[in-house]
């Protein structure tokens, strides 16, 4: 079954948004690190792989299916970040943001009646329920610890924990 128009658009804007969040997740990695933030540069690095294999797997994915990719710019994240706090809150509002393109790609599978695209859109379902629940899990950290430098510290050795190399997951 070929994929509607519409959806292929979809698809492709989400690539751009996979890239664009790998960029920004590159970019506050790289800010952690030259802050001394090392658990967070190294959290932040993952993300940005992780952001990086999900836009191949759409990539792969339209092309799989003979709709063909369309490769986007990307554009240009901060360079500087008023807080690892602040960072964190952008990446919730992202991953958000990813959540409801996922979720209407998924409506446009369902009312086209591709079941290729929905099944393949299942596991970006899943996978933002874990984003957004991991980012406002950090959050929560910040109001329990509060914002001094030693619970910076403690949030920091938190993400260094949560930085696990994103291989495990699949090709498609």
């Amino acid at each position: 079954m070929k994929i509607s128009t519409a959806l292929v658009k979809a698809l492709n804007d989400q690539i751009a948004m996979e890239a664009n969040a790998s960029y920004a997740y590159l970019s506050a990695a790289s800010w952690c690190e030259i802050t001394g933030y090392d658990g967070s540069a190294a959290f932040f690095y993952t993300q940005a792989e992780e952001e990086h294999l999900h836009m191949l797997k759409f990539v792969n994915f339209l092309n799989g299916q003979g709709s063909g990719a369309t490769i986007p710019a990307v554009k240009q994240p901060p360079k500087t970040y008023k807080s690892l706090e602040e960072i964190c809150k952008t990446a919730l509002t992202n991953e958000q943001g990813v959540t409801k393109s996922i979720n209407h790609m998924v409506d446009l599978a369902q009312k086209d009646k591709d079941h290729n695209s929905f099944t393949f859109l299942q596991f970006f379902v899943n996978e933002q329920i874990e984003e957004e629940q991991k980012f406002e899990n950090v959050l929560q950290k910040f109001n329990l610890l509060g914002r001094d430098k030693l619970a910076i510290y403690e949030i920091d050795k938190l993400l260094a924990g949560m930085a696990i190399t994103p291989v495990t997951e699949s090709k498609n």
